[in-house]
């Protein structure tokens, strides 16, 4: 679980319920990253009143800094805060995805090239 998660609301007091769905949906995506970089990550969150009308859309972005200096963001704008959070997050994860492939050693492909390559 990310314990660093960081809500603000510009133009928007962040409620109770609202905080707790987004640390519960965003403090869970520490699972995809790779195992060193769990440690220190940081989730920063803003979420800010748009349009004519109070409480017309909201704009929501996020941004995790991963130990090594990388920094994950999304940005996302819908009218029910809580649908945007779950857009943020799919954005996210598939980004984390991404990272990870490029973090990822490849020593592991070749030790299971061997398994397979039959001795003469």
């Amino acid at each position: 679980m990310i314990d660093k998660i960081d809500i603000t609301g510009n133009g928007y007091k962040v409620e109770d319920t609202f905080r707790k769905y987004v640390e519960k949906r965003l403090g869970k995506l520490d699972r995809y990253l790779p195992r060193g970089s769990k440690k220190d990550v940081v989730c920063k969150v803003v979420v800010t009143e748009t349009g004519k009308n109070k409480r017309e859309k909201y704009d929501i972005s996020a941004a995790m800094e991963i130990p090594g200096g990388k920094v994950i963001a999304a940005k996302d704008e819908c009218s029910n805060l809580f649908a945007g959070v779950d857009l943020v997050e799919a954005k996210i994860m598939g980004q984390i995805r991404r990272y990870k492939i490029e973090v990822q050693s490849h020593r592991q492909k070749k030790n299971w090239r061997k398994l397979f390559i039959r001795k003469k």
